[in-house]
């Protein structure tokens, strides 16, 4: 409960910038788009290349150009996710740093680092090729295992995004340089983040289960007309919230690298409330 008390109270400061910058939701909104056109995009070569019919298979073998497919799937989406979430991180932080940003600074600042970017999305796709890998071929130790490397990895990129837009750096060093701030910072024994997903996750699970209860009752009526719109009024409230989550996530991130790597706090960011970004593992 202590920690939800926290991520609720960090969701209540980040949402106190995104008031004052409304215009940062236009990033994942960019971002759901691109996500979805690049879904659609691959949707069609990935069934002609056979992947889904030969993960299905007893063997689990996938083609050469199943792999390839893949490959380039998880990359393009992670460019998407990274490109507009470091164009939200970087308004983020010129607001945080007293200025008024505005989309198109995010986007500017984006573009002024789309080659480190690109590169950090390559070895993410990488990292999440082999992961998926071990998980499916490894049975339950391979699950377990790529869950706690999945795990160490979100942990030791966490603050990744915000030092690529930041500092002149490339996506290795980036990647190193956040573990450098996460141990200074939070020590060698740190464990999971809190975040703004805590809240917004139950907010979530709320919605569907209150959504589905909802559409059960309606069905009852037989109208579709009625089911319709109900469903469009719960699959809205869902995305919405998706978005809010997502934009309030980048501002915190933004929040905790201005204290990692400068030692600066926000206005609206407590000390205890950047510093529980990280909690010790227990002994």
């Amino acid at each position: 409960m202590n920690r939800l008390a926290t991520s609720w109270e960090l969701v209540k400061a980040s949402a106190a910038v995104l008031a004052a910058d409304k215009e940062l939701l236009i990033f994942p909104i960019v971002s759901a788009i691109g996500t979805l056109l690049v879904t659609l995009t691959f949707a069609v070569p990935t069934i002609l290349a056979g992947v889904f019919d030969s993960a299905s298979t007893s063997s689990g073998d996938i083609s050469l150009s199943g792999i390839v497919i893949a490959f380039l799937f998880y990359l393009t989406q992670y460019f998407v996710i990274f490109f507009a979430n470091s164009a939200l991180v970087g308004a983020a932080l010129i607001r945080l740093r007293g200025g008024d940003p505005t989309v198109g600074d995010g986007f500017r600042i984006a573009f002024k680092h789309i080659g480190a970017i690109f590169g950090y999305a390559l070895i993410s796709a990488t990292v999440g090729m082999i992961l998926r890998t071990v998980s499916q071929r490894g049975g339950l130790f391979g699950q377990i295992a790529a869950s706690f490397v999945g795990l160490a990895w979100n942990l030791a990129t966490y603050l990744v995004v915000p030092i690529l837009v930041a500092e002149d750096l490339g996506p290795l060093d980036a990647i190193k340089r956040s573990v450098e701030y996460l141990k200074r910072t939070w020590g060698e024994q740190i464990g999971g983040k809190v975040g703004v997903g805590a809240v917004f996750g139950l907010a979530i699970f709320a919605a569907i289960a209150l959504g589905v209860v909802v559409f059960i009752a309606v069905a009852a009526t037989k109208s579709l007309i009625l089911m319709g719109i109900v469903a469009v009024v719960f699959v809205t409230i869902v995305l919405v919230l998706a978005l809010i989550s997502s934009a309030l996530s980048g501002i915190y991130s933004a929040a905790v690298y201005r204290y990692a790597a400068e030692g600066q706090l926000s206005e609206h960011f407590s000390r205890e409330l950047v510093t529980e970004a990280f909690h010790a593992k227990s002994a």
